[in-house]
């Protein structure tokens, strides 16, 4: 076990603020771990700053001396995610005009750290677990069997228990990437490294744009910035502090000023607009939002083809009487009265129309895309592929 002087050391050469025990204890097995050749999982949501752990794996073990890459798995195509991993053969597909190396070949000796590891596709998840079980891989377009020596580190925002379940991961590759697991904890369950976090933020952009840092002294500006719960963990917290700093006169934070700076709507993923007891919620996938975005819309829908047909039929709700400069001269008999359906509206479909707006919206640019639906470019790679939209 590492002394509290060992941990201190260690936070100040990666850049870590805080003393929460989660984050000491995540600190803690990744140097315990360092050493040895065991594959570590490290998962925590968007911005907590997973990125960090491998690097201190990777510095404090044998393989130091050795290269050391992170691969974005999102962020790489599913048609050349096998060829940047395992390289491929001169001809071996359209635009293949020379042999390639791919990062298992040329980190030989080192260490690859998968970040995203959960939107990697089934096939490509197959040639990962023959690494992680023999060292050996096949280049695309060859037959040669090639041997690596690679230390694998991934990192994932997705639930991998879940994935497993769903058929998206597979179970055996789940065990052996997770030999040693390491949570890094979001920052809402860190509230008392929130202020150190801040004037940490405050304090670099005083010095990088040569201005007073910004302080926070007001008890209720405290209260509520300790309160928020911080979806974006710490890259949020940076980025709404780093904004302040720039746009605000005062470098005294009052709450008024704090508010306009911290959004409402709390959902995770994608940019579903929510109102009143919806704002307050929390989603944990895209997809746990349509199916209540889509209760919602049905309700709503429901509700106003009733109103309609009370307006029909002459029993006017009071509110609707009040609207009305006079009353209807004709009311249209009950059995006359348009029948109340319930609105069908699958999650599929729902998908789909917010894919192609958001594919219009940016004239096709899958890239700009995936950023506006706030979903990987993989993910819609798979959605397109699903859904016949390519």
């Amino acid at each position: 076990m590492l002394t509290k002087v060992d941990v201190q050391q260690i936070k100040q050469r990666y850049g870590i603020i805080g003393n929460a025990q989660g984050l000491n204890r995540a600190i803690d097995v990744a140097l315990q771990v360092a050493p040895t050749d065991l594959s570590v999982l490290i998962t925590g949501e968007s911005g907590v700053g997973k990125e960090s752990f491998p690097q201190m794996i990777h510095q404090n073990s044998p393989r130091k001396h050795g290269q050391y890459i992170a691969v974005n798995c999102g962020a790489i195509p599913e048609g050349t995610i096998d060829s940047e991993l395992f390289g491929h053969e001169k001809g071996s597909f359209t635009g293949a005009l020379a042999d390639r190396k791919g990062y298992f070949e040329s980190t030989d000796g080192g260490t690859i750290f998968l970040d995203e590891v959960g939107e990697l596709p089934v096939p490509t998840q197959a040639r990962l677990l023959r690494v992680l079980e023999t060292g050996e891989f096949i280049k695309v377009g060859s037959a040669k069997v090639l041997k690596t020596n690679v230390r694998i580190v991934a990192a994932t925002n997705v639930d991998l228990v879940r994935a497993v379940g769903d058929g998206k991961f597979r179970e055996d590759l789940y065990y052996r990437l997770s030999t040693v697991p390491i949570r890094v904890p979001p920052l809402r369950e860190r509230v008392d490294d929130i202020m150190l976090l801040f004037r940490k933020f405050a304090a670099d952009c005083a010095d990088k744009y040569r201005m007073p840092p910004i302080r926070i002294e007001n008890n209720e500006a405290r209260r509520i910035l300790l309160a928020y719960r911080w979806p974006g963990n710490v890259r949020e917290l940076k980025n709404i502090t780093e904004r302040i700093s720039i746009i605000e006169e005062s470098r005294d934070i009052s709450p008024e000023i704090l508010q306009t700076y911290l959004p409402e709507i709390y959902v995770e993923k994608l940019p579903v607009l929510l109102t009143s007891e919806r704002e307050r919620r929390t989603f944990n996938n895209e997809r746990e939002i349509l199916y209540q975005v889509l209760f919602d819309l049905r309700n709503d829908v429901n509700e106003l083809r009733k109103l309609v047909q009370d307006i029909m039929s002459g029993q006017m709700p009071a509110v609707a009487e009040e609207s009305f400069a006079r009353p209807l001269h004709k009311a249209v008999p009950v059995e006359e009265a348009v029948p109340v359906e319930e609105a069908s509206y699958s999650l599929e479909e729902a998908e789909k129309d917010m894919i192609r707006k958001a594919l219009e919206k940016h004239s096709g640019k899958r890239k700009n895309a995936a950023a506006d639906l706030k979903i990987s470019e993989r993910t819609l790679y798979r959605k397109l592929k699903d859904y016949g939209l390519e």
